[in-house]
Formats: C-alpha cells, structure tokens, sequence
C-alpha cells in the first residue's frame, strides 16, 4: 500500500478513537478522558491497527484503560467503520505506552550525571 495513504489512514484512525474517548462515547468507566493516543500503527493490508495509549493518572491508570479500551475495540470499530468509507475496517488492538514515563527517566538520569559531573570539578 502507498505509505501515504497508510499515514493518512493511521491519522484519521487516530482522530476517530480519540473524539470517542473525548465525548464519552466509550462507556466503559475504566476509560476516561485523561487517556492519550500517542501513535497507530497500521499493517500494510489495512488488517489492523495497533494503537499506544498513555494516560496523564500514571501506569496503573494506563493499564486499566488498555484493559477498557480493548473490551471496547468492537464498539469502536463498528463506529469507524461507519465514519471512515473503506472496503475493511482495520482490527484494533490497545497497547500502553510507557514512552514518556521512560523519556523522564533517561532526562533524570543525565540530569544527575551532569550534576554530579559539575561538583567534581
């Protein structure tokens, strides 16, 4: 598939899941609005789509709405299958994303080391 239309595809996917969870559309309660799509990935045939979550309430937070959203992935296919005009809806599947928790981890890390550095000298 042209990687264009596959970005393309993977932003409108994007898009769509997120207004859901912002309107509330997604009625599980271990889903709330705190939760972020951080990317999608889509396989190349438009089969499925993998898509990272993260949340602004910490790990555990995080964890429960993977574990709420992938209950929901059927509801939430069905409506972007009705929203977005294409012959298959991608199978959607939720990940947690620990990236930005890892990414304040490493910057502490070098804060220290620099600091550390600067108080030998």
């Amino acid at each position: 598939m042209n990687e264009i239309r596959l970005k393309r595809v993977e932003s409108l996917i994007r898009e769509k899941v997120s207004s859901l969870i912002m309107l509330g559309e997604v009625k599980d309660p271990r889903v709330d609005t705190s939760v972020t799509l951080t990317r999608v990935r889509s396989a190349k045939d438009l089969a499925s789509a993998r898509i990272w979550v993260s949340s602004f309430g910490g790990e555990e937070a995080t964890r429960r709405a993977v574990k709420g959203l992938n209950n929901a992935a059927g509801f939430i296919q069905l409506r972007i299958g009705r929203e977005i005009h294409m012959r298959n809806t991608p199978k959607l599947y939720f990940t947690a994303d620990n990236s930005i928790r890892e990414g304040l981890a490493v910057n502490r890390l070098i804060d220290e080391a620099v600091s550390s550095e600067s108080g030998d000298r």
